[in-house]
């Protein structure tokens, strides 16, 4: 029988530390690990580089609780117009913003997990995205090369998952969950229901346990 991920919540807790880079799926909290996350903050984290789609709302719920409750000092994201603190930390200087396109978000994080170098896009050519960043002209057209984004923990959520860690995703949680769960060292996920290895049709399996190291049923 394959080895059983499933951990409990202060086991995946204790795999996370103070100054960590962590990746953490979702869109505006759907499909994100928002009961880890407020789990994650009651334990007093703090200066974590949050890797994210979004900063999240400015409640003490998902992603946006490391933001409104000053556990975050760096933030790589696409969209942060729904968490006001956002503009607010960054503009007293107590968080350090990379805003990354969002298609070019998920490419860098795509390399990161594949083992790319880098991926060439034309997005942000001549605008302040390209500033410090290696232009390439490849058949008369000039990109931008974007480099890959990896980070010690990745949480992501999914519906199911059986106990070697095969995961499956509901409608819109297929965001940047699946993609996350290939780009960072240790990969823990939240999960609704728990299931026996054979319990789930192979043809439903989103993320292969393989890259799956803890999981936690919330």
């Amino acid at each position: 029988m394959p080895r059983s991920k499933v951990a409990t919540l202060d086991q995946a807790l204790a795999k996370c530390h103070d100054g960590m880079t962590v990746m953490l799926g979702g869109f505006t909290n759907v499909g994100s690990p928002n009961k880890f996350c407020r789990a994650l903050a009651d334990t007093g984290i703090k200066d974590l580089h949050i890797i994210a789609n979004d900063a999240g709302n400015d409640k003490a719920d998902g992603i946006g609780t490391f933001i409104v409750e000053g556990r975050a000092s760096s933030l790589v994201a696409s969209h942060v117009g729904l968490n006001p603190k956002v503009a607010e930390q960054m503009n007293a200087g107590t968080l350090s913003v990379t805003l990354v396109p969002q298609g070019t978000l998920a490419e860098r994080i795509r390399c990161g997990g594949t083992g790319l170098g880098g991926v060439l896009t034309p997005t942000g050519v001549g605008t302040v995205v390209a500033e410090g960043k290696q232009e390439i002209e490849v058949n008369g057209k000039k990109y931008l090369l974007e480099t890959p984004l990896r980070a010690e923990v990745a949480v992501v959520k999914a519906w199911k998952a059986d106990s070697s860690g095969n995961l499956v995703y509901r409608r819109a949680a297929k965001n940047f969950n699946p993609m996350m769960a290939m780009a960072a060292d240790f990969v823990i996920a939240e999960v609704e229901e728990i299931v026996e290895v054979g319990q789930i049709d192979p043809d439903q399996v989103c993320t292969p346990g393989a890259c799956v190291d803890m999981v936690v049923q919330l």
